[in-house]
């Protein structure tokens, strides 16, 4: 079983009902008004001194503990996702086309928990608490905005914490790793431009669906072929637009696609390679190709020291046995901004369904969690604070 403290356990009813209520009330990025509130309000009744309007919708909380050491930052995502909720939950989101279908409802409760609980031992802790709920990571550019207006402004975090929910492995159990978990993550977008005409006559027409089906297809050996065998990265176009009429060669195509990579030197030589293949295999079909994309944010880096410790205390929660170094994930989170400025380890708490049966993975319109994995994930952000409070 769990080594959930009295201190958390007392909370677990408040921690339940927040989470229900924030996931009946969901807020897209940077639209976080209601949920903002409830974080700022409560941290406020804490003791925190607090700050509103961070990034749009984030939120900071403050607070001094009874004696001089280090800062411990913990952070929160609070922003859902335009997913339109398909479960048969009592507490469904009760808005249409948004739905918390990321745990970014737990998330904000266990963080507030952990909040209450640490401001309560404040006066006997050294250093100082600093909470970060952040908004729009589902977009990955919260983080950034927050920064931008100045989230840490006058503090100089020591160390940082965050958890993340997760279905693939069952409630009970915490994920953590050291170095990179997360990949960096580009929006990309390719226009590939031909001269339009008559499907029946396309000699007389420069076509460009036919170069971006030959560039989609290219694209993979990306890859598969200049990837050296032991890296990472993921290239997906997801996105094809071309087109008005059955009978009508277009002028043009665009294309949007994503672009994941652990390794900042390899994601270089590949937005590179990328940009070369699809200006080569366009002039080479008479079209031409232009390239675009947008750093969304770096990967997401765990500090070794931070991960040991998180380790340790993890064993301490959910006992050695229940602790898993999970493989790196191609997903991404922009946290790494945050963890480009302060040491940090993001951990992974087991969420899914305790009876073994398959649990819907995150971004999916069923997506719901075993609540009790909430204790779990408060109790370790506590346990983490104080370790790395006392760790000189």
């Amino acid at each position: 079983m769990p080594n959930i403290s009295p201190e958390v356990q007392v909370r677990w009813n408040d921690m339940v009902a927040l989470r229900r209520d924030l996931h009946q009330h969901p807020e897209l990025g940077f639209h976080e008004t209601r949920t903002a509130g409830i974080v700022a309000e409560r941290l406020r009744a804490m003791g925190y001194t607090v700050r509103t309007g961070l990034g749009k919708t984030g939120v900071t909380g403050f607070l001094k503990c009874g004696r001089p050491g280090k800062t411990v930052l913990l952070r929160a995502d609070i922003d859902a996702l335009p997913i339109h909720e398909q479960t048969d939950a009592p507490y469904a989101s009760q808005r249409l086309g948004a739905m918390h279908a990321c745990g970014h409802d737990a998330h904000t409760a266990m963080a507030l928990s952990a909040a209450e609980v640490l401001a309560k031992e404040a006066p006997t802790l050294n250093g100082n608490l600093f909470f970060v709920f952040q908004p729009a990571e589902e977009l990955l550019i919260g983080a950034s905005a927050m920064l931008r207006d100045g989230a840490l402004e006058g503090v100089a975090p020591d160390a940082g914490f965050a958890v993340h929910v997760m279905n693939r492995i069952p409630v009970g159990t915490i994920a953590v790793r050291s170095g990179p978990v997360m990949t960096s993550a580009d929006k990309l977008g390719i226009v590939v431009t031909g001269r339009g005409g008559h499907g029946a006559n396309p000699h007389n027409a420069v076509d460009p669906v036919v170069a971006a089906a030959q560039l989609i297809t290219a694209l993979q050996t990306l890859v598969s072929r200049e990837t050296h065998p032991l890296k990472s990265a993921v290239l997906s176009v997801t996105m094809l637009k071309g087109g008005t009429a059955f009978n009508i060669i277009p002028d043009t195509v665009e294309m949007t696609g994503t672009f994941r990579c652990f390794d900042a030197d390899l994601r270089e030589a590949l937005l590179a390679s990328l940009r070369r293949t699809a200006e080569g295999i366009a002039s080479a079909l008479r079209c031409t190709a232009t390239v675009a994309n947008e750093f969304l944010t770096p990967a997401v880096l765990n500090d070794p020291a931070l991960t040991a410790l998180a380790h340790n205390v993890a064993a301490e929660v959910v006992g050695a046995d229940k602790v898993v170094e999970w493989e790196p994930l191609t997903g991404s989170d922009d946290v790494a901004y945050f963890w480009q400025r302060v040491p940090g380890c993001y951990a992974f708490v087991g969420s899914g369904r305790s009876d073994g049966s398959p649990s819907p993975a995150g971004h999916n319109a069923r997506f719901d969690i075993e609540e009790s994995c909430m204790g779990i994930g408060a109790e370790f952000l506590v346990r983490a604070t104080r370790a790395a409070l006392q760790k000189r």
